[in-house]
């Protein structure tokens, strides 16, 4: 049986077949008891009726032969069955006469006719060997049994009624049943297609196919979940696409540096360079490329490190403005080689608790980025406390960012610049490191920017107070 069972659609399927039919059966047996019940009780009250119409006619004294052929020619008209009874010995309930007698009416029934209360009786009935349903109603002259008047019908044209019931309700049911089974079928088609397209869209998924889609008209959690996978493989493929970017600006960054170090470490193995000036040119550049690679490298185990979420600072009190102004000292020669005007104001109060080194690392990287970015202008560096703690604002009068990259540019491995030309070719990590690092020292970095004109990044800290 496991193979009835081995998918949601045989599942929902049995479970709404199995819905199906125990409402059938049930509806069936309930409207059965009520249709019978109705039934039954509309019969005693219609064999009610009509005895007591012909009991109206009685007026007291002996039973009248007229009275008794009346009560015949109604039984002549009447489908059901009609007698009069005036036997003592059935109205007696066989005492005194002879025990064995088989009587109409028993002694509790006498006296609830000598009370005037009609009776009803339901069942077997010895004397028309069958069952029946009968009423019994007295005739009293004062408080003198003189006859009854017996109705009754056999039970069996009941049942016939019923049969025919059953016969209606099971077609009923069959033509209800197709439909369910229809609708039902449809019903578990519609909730299991969408599954069946997502298992269809995670294999192309699992096999590298990311721009899979799947097509959505509902609402409910099973569109729901349609949305969610479709914004998860979109960002899959997303993700996707910055590690190929990542991986082309990374062999671009490696084989340039690369290049340079073979091609003049080679040159000075061979012997082609004569005199010590272009010695020592041809070394400040194997060192400078080696330094490029050892960055790149550097942040690559920074990132891979962060993102493990188990990287931990090692936190002291540091005086900031100290800090910022030091790490300056390494960036004022190339500052000074691209013209370009550095202003700063630095509060000598700030102090935070933080990683000396990571802080150093954030300050860095953010200059890196306005140093790369900015050929002419100026650069402006402020350290201003806050109403939260304080904040690192550089400035800087480079190319700006595109408003549509703004959302982006602190996305790991995200670079403006396609090109990845060496003039401004970053790998995409600096930001995402600094962002991690400041995060990790709780901590946001903001960045502001107009395309032309420069960009404006902030860098908010917690403060120590005193």
């Amino acid at each position: 049986m496991k193979f009835l069972t081995d998918t949601l659609a045989k599942k929902l399927w049995l479970t709404v077949t199995a819905a199906i039919f125990i409402t059938i059966l049930y509806s069936y047996a309930l409207s059965y008891l009520f249709y019978e019940k109705l039934y039954v009780e509309n019969v005693e009250e219609s064999l009610l009726e009509e005895g007591l119409a012909l009991a109206s006619d009685y007026h007291g004294g002996p039973l009248t032969d007229e009275f008794k052929g009346h009560v015949a020619w109604y039984n002549t008209k009447s489908e059901t069955d009609v007698f009069i009874v005036n036997n003592p010995r059935e109205l007696s309930a066989c005492f005194p006469f002879q025990m064995n007698y088989d009587s109409l009416i028993n002694g509790a029934e006498r006296d609830e006719l000598l009370k005037g209360n009609p009776i009803f009786k339901s069942g077997y009935e010895d004397r028309f060997n069958g069952r029946i349903m009968a009423v019994i109603v007295p005739l009293l002259d004062e408080s003198r049994l003189e006859g009854i008047i017996y109705l009754y019908l056999p039970l069996e044209k009941i049942s016939d009624i019923t049969k025919d019931f059953a016969y209606l309700w099971m077609i009923a049911a069959f033509l209800f049943l197709i439909v369910a089974m229809i609708s039902g079928t449809a019903l578990v088609k519609k909730m299991t297609s969408p599954l069946l397209e997502m298992k269809r869209a995670a294999e192309q998924v699992s096999k590298g196919d990311y721009e899979v889609s799947i097509k959505n008209q509902s609402q409910d959690e099973i569109g729901q979940l349609a949305n969610a996978f479709n914004t998860m493989a979109d960002s899959i493929r997303q993700e996707d696409e910055r590690k190929r970017e990542f991986l082309a600006n990374v062999s671009h960054e490696l084989r340039t540096p690369i290049s340079y170090v073979k091609g003049y470490s080679e040159a000075l193995k061979i012997g082609l360079v004569k005199n010590e000036e272009d010695y020592q040119k041809y070394l400040e550049l194997i060192y400078r490329e080696a330094g490029r690679m050892e960055r790149l490298v550097g942040d690559l185990l920074d990132l891979s490190k962060l993102e493990t979420e188990e990287y931990q600072l090692v936190k002291m009190p540091i005086p900031l403005a100290q800090l910022i102004e030091d790490s300056l000292q390494k960036y004022l020669p190339r500052i000074k080689e691209k013209g370009l005007e550095l202003e700063y104001d630095l509060d000598p109060e700030i102090i935070i608790n933080a990683d000396e080194g990571r802080l150093e690392q954030i300050i860095q990287n953010i200059m890196d980025n306005a140093l790369r970015y900015t050929e002419s202008g100026s650069l402006s560096l402020h350290l201003y406390e806050t109403e939260e703690g304080c904040c690192i604002e550089l400035v800087d009068s480079g190319i700006g960012i595109p408003a549509e990259d703004l959302d982006k540019i602190k996305q790991r491995f995200y670079r403006v610049n396609k090109a990845r030309t060496r003039a401004d070719g970053g790998t995409g990590l600096g930001l995402a490191i600094a962002e991690k690092l400041v995060n990790l020292h709780e901590g946001e970095l903001t960045i502001e920017s107009t395309l032309g004109k420069g960009t404006t990044v902030r860098i908010y800290l917690p403060i120590i107070i005193e």
